[in-house]
């Protein structure tokens, strides 16, 4: 859940990881069972395709909660997919409780993605063992909590649809960049965990995320504004930064350390900081998400009271400058800050996929999303 991040000594037996119940018959990848894939994956099964390549590992939960009506139907889906070798999936050993299923992508599943986009599987740098090496990183709790933050806006903007069916203007997670996309485009001035576009009530709010657990040193976690500062003078785009730690206490002291590196900052106001705990969620709310009011900037302009916490869609009210059109359209220049084009090989080079998985019909089949 997104109030109560894994963390990763809670994975200390994730070496090795805990064996799935029974592997079952499972087809082998071959280019005659790739044909057979054509007529069997819906648009859903291959948006799942495409955020596994890029997010590298997600949740069973995480999965159902974006796009599927029930957790019963998206786990019998994904048995599916891993009977088919679209998918792999491992099970960490957690010390307190039990991991949900982890899936990352198979074989078959790459070279259906490689296939959609005119490539080769190896065009991708796709390799089956370093998929699975995630199993055993000590960033996996980290990975995961990142992606737990965004699925929990993805399951958010679903349900808000649903309730406001008739809006024009939907709530929407429109883009979510990886930290291996981020660090492509990125990684010569900072590396953030995550980039974002959230949609609602007709404001558009685009955002970079640090994703703390409480692991990393207070002062290191501030002196990464400077990279974001000369990504700001660089590109000429003013984003926030959104600074997301375990607890209210934590939080505390992080704003006090940040304070002090954004003022010592020669253009402070190019870099707008919020910062929230997870530990401030309704844990007992239907859908919790980081788009409730849990955001405080860290330099607030506006006349709201002192200390008053904000949902997402409200930062343009204490930094009106960020109203309004992109400078440069509705995202940043995907070459990267300084100009440098994005060579090399990886899933990362093809369109990040849609946050939002296709919606499906009344009939059960899927149509793209938006």
């Amino acid at each position: 859940m997104i109030s109560n991040p894994i963390q990763q000594r809670t994975l200390r037996g994730v070496l090795p990881s805990h064996p799935t119940a029974r592997p079952g018959g499972r087809v082998r990848n071959s280019a005659e069972h790739q044909a057979t894939l054509a007529w069997r994956l819906t648009p859903r099964d291959h948006w799942i395709v495409a955020m596994l390549a890029e997010h590298r590992v997600l949740t069973a939960t995480q999965i159902t909660d974006m796009a599927f009506p029930s957790f019963r139907s998206g786990r019998q889906r994904l048995r599916e997919l891993h009977q088919w070798s679209v998918v792999d999936r491992f099970q960490p050993f957690a010390t307190v409780g039990s991991a949900p299923m982890h899936y990352v992508l198979a074989p078959a599943g790459a070279a259906v993605l490689a296939a959609a986009h005119g490539l080769e599987p190896r065009d991708l740098g796709y390799r089956h063992d370093r998929t699975l090496g995630i199993a055993h990183s000590l960033q996996l709790a980290h990975t995961v909590g990142v992606a737990e933050w965004f699925a929990s806006l993805v399951s958010a903007a679903r349900h808000s649809t649903a309730q406001h069916i008739t809006e024009t203007k939907p709530t929407a997670l429109e883009t979510w960049w990886s930290e291996t996309r981020c660090a492509r485009l990125f990684g010569d001035l900072v590396r953030p965990d995550g980039y974002g576009r959230w949609t609602t009530r007709g404001r558009r709010v685009e955002f970079f995320l640090e994703f703390d657990l409480g692991t990393e040193a207070l002062s290191r976690v501030a002196a990464k504004l400077a990279g974001y500062a000369a990504l700001a003078a660089a590109t000429g785009i003013t984003t926030p930064l959104l600074v997301w730690l375990p607890t209210p206490r934590r939080e505390a002291g992080a704003r006090t350390a940040l304070h002090r590196a954004w003022r010592d900052l020669d253009r402070p106001a190019t870099v707008p900081v919020a910062t929230a705990a997870a530990g401030l969620l309704d844990p007992h709310a239907p859908h919790p998400s980081p788009a409730d009011p849990v955001w405080l900037p860290l330099h607030a302009t506006s006349t709201r009271r002192e200390g008053a916490r904000l949902p997402l869609h409200r930062f343009p009210d204490v930094w009106p400058h960020l109203d309004g059109p992109h400078p440069n359209g509705a995202a940043p220049v995907q070459t990267g800050p300084t100009g440098m084009t994005d060579s090399g090989t990886g899933p990362h080079r093809l369109p990040a996929p849609l946050p939002m998985p296709p919606a499906a019909s009344p009939r059960g089949t899927t149509t793209p999303g938006p």
